[in-house]
């Protein structure tokens, strides 16, 4: 069958699912699919459990032209779906210390301890400076 643009209509590739959609030849004898063509084929030859080299061969297709579909199809990954982002503004109080403990360091430096989470941070620190230079 001749199609409007001069190429050519034969039947489908000699796939069961693909059978459904004609595959158009080119003036050039070149096989022209369109995209679903191209992921039904994909889809039946991930269940097919046949090398690229031998589904190539059962459908008709060329084998490069077949390794490239399978290539760029493993290649685009779906968009990942965005998001919009929701800010909140969080407003802490800060905690109100029950025991600070003061301390003077030599030299007349002060040391103030607010919390517990503090305590091994100041022993390194006068660790360190008890250190000579």
């Amino acid at each position: 069958m001749v199609t409007p643009n001069g190429s050519t209509s034969v039947p489908a590739l000699a796939s069961a699912s693909a059978a459904k959609l004609p595959v158009t030849l080119d003036t050039r004898g070149r096989v022209r699919t369109s995209r679903e063509q191209r992921r039904l084929l994909l889809a039946e030859f991930a269940r097919s459990g046949l090398s690229a080299a031998a589904f190539a061969r059962r459908t008709g297709l060329k084998y490069s032209t077949f390794a490239f579909w399978v290539q760029r199809g493993r290649r685009t990954k779906p968009a990942p779906r965005r998001v919009p982002v929701r800010l909140l503004e969080a407003v802490v109080p800060p905690a109100e210390s029950a025991l600070t403990l003061p301390g003077r360091l030599p030299g007349g430096a002060r040391l103030e301890l607010r919390e517990a989470g503090q305590i091994p941070l100041a022993a390194a620190l006068i660790h360190a400076l008890a250190q000579p230079c």
